[in-house]
């Protein structure tokens, strides 16, 4: 079977299911979902064996240390997938939800209601938990899902998909619920994006330049799940002990994460208390600083930071900093740099506070807290499918909601329209 006639296929199959599970109970659903979390959590050191065959490729080709983090799977890792099926299994069904309802003077009675979006395609990079989260999100929500994982992931996500769809086929779901592409040629992707006829919508997760070629390419709708350039912008009435654990928190707890602070905007006046000590801390913890110059007179020995620093997802122990002398220019450089993905002040103005969540456009706007909250877990979703950071038809993490449509239902007695 050719490449064409194989997506094509699986498309079909998924279509065909998706049908079947727009209907399937919440009981079934949410017994199938603890089925899947145990088998994933029963042969976990299947999983890690293949993971290792990717992790071993990986360094072979080079791959940095953040695309060697976002790939790595450990035991920690694996049972945070397992506990992510068993959290959705234990979110209310969105399904058949009543959003409105509401009566015509005609007497027609008018309900709108939530119902699946369909199939939906993901398509990813090397990030193996997807392959489980994606699923878990879309059959709960009544969708059926084809996954497409990049080819560095291959193993780990051909031993994590065969563990679950198993186990999700013996529980009752209808074959064609998961499909996984086995075929790691970018024509597979190409085919996706044209099969308007099977697939509803198509979900990219990955960098820049994969997300970029979906949306520009597909005829398939494409909910984009954007870049993380992301700010934290440490205001003139901040708390600066306050200030220095966010700061460290969003930059280094995760770098190699979406949600994780890319560039550190400073008010003038907090500048010289804040950033020589912090300085020397984030040089303990491995961190390169570039700065603008007035950065760079308070912490020695830094890189000067160029336009394309303030521009780019570091994914990395990398960080730009800017001295800014307002609120108002901190948001001019968000608006300038940013991706519309998570930003933060840190300050204890209220009013300073309420411009900041006010002004700034973005998919999560903080007060005091660090950006890396931006996660579909953190945010009591269970798991997420991505962080959508367009404004149609999602925005923010995507759980379960975000992974319906809705439609209405109109009750008649007769009526007709004159």
């Amino acid at each position: 079977m050719n490449i064409d006639d194989y997506v094509v296929e699986k498309a079909k199959r998924a279509s065909t299911a998706a049908r079947i599970l727009s209907n399937m109970g919440t009981e079934d659903k949410n017994r199938a979902l603890f089925s899947m979390a145990k088998q994933v959590k029963k042969n976990k050191d299947d999983i890690l064996e293949a993971n290792k065959l990717d992790l071993e490729n990986a360094k072979k080709s080079g791959k940095n240390n953040a695309f060697i983090d976002r790939l790595s799977l450990d035991e920690k890792r694996i049972n945070s997938m397992a506990e992510g099926l068993e959290k959705v299994a234990s979110l209310p069904d969105p399904i058949g939800e009543g959003v409105k309802m509401w009566k015509r003077p005609n007497d027609l009675r008018i309900e709108k209601v939530r119902v699946p979006l369909g199939t939906i395609g993901i398509i990813y990079e090397a990030r193996p938990n997807v392959t489980v989260d994606a699923s878990a999100l879309c059959l709960k929500s009544g969708n059926s899902v084809i996954l497409r994982g990049g080819k560095e992931a291959i193993n780990s996500n051909s031993a994590i998909y065969n563990i679950i769809n198993r186990a999700a086929v013996d529980a009752g779901f209808p074959e064609g619920s998961m499909e996984f592409i086995d075929i790691t040629e970018r024509k597979a992707v190409e085919i996706m994006m044209k099969l308007n006829r099977y697939i509803d919508v198509l979900i990219p997760r990955g960098g820049k330049g994969l997300i970029n070629s979906v949306a520009e390419n597909s005829t398939v709708p494409v909910i984009k799940t954007g870049a993380g350039n992301c700010h934290v912008y440490v205001d003139a009435d901040a708390d600066l002990d306050m200030a220095e654990k966010i700061v460290v928190n969003a930059k280094t707890q995760r770098p190699a994460v979406c949600n994780a602070m890319e560039t550190l905007l400073v008010h003038k006046d907090a500048a010289e208390k804040f950033l020589p000590h912090l300085g020397d801390t984030l040089r303990r913890l491995n961190v390169e600083i570039r700065g603008c110059r007035r950065t760079q007179k308070l912490i020695p020995n830094i890189k000067l930071a160029t336009e394309e620093d303030y521009e780019e997802e570091f994914l990395d122990l990398i960080l730009a900093v800017k001295v800014v002398d307002s609120v108002d220019e901190a948001i001019d450089h968000i608006y300038k740099y940013g991706t519309k993905h998570s930003e933060a002040i840190i300050t204890n103005n209220y009013t300073s506070s309420q411009k900041f969540l006010r002004e700034v456009d973005a998919a999560a706007v903080y007060v005091n807290a660090s950006t890396r909250f931006t996660d579909g877990g953190e945010f009591g979703f269970g798991a997420e499918i991505g962080i959508s950071t367009q404004k149609l038809h999602a925005r923010g993490p995507m759980g379960l909601n975000e992974l319906t449509t809705t439609k209405y239902m109109v009750y008649g007695k007769g009526q007709i329209r004159k």
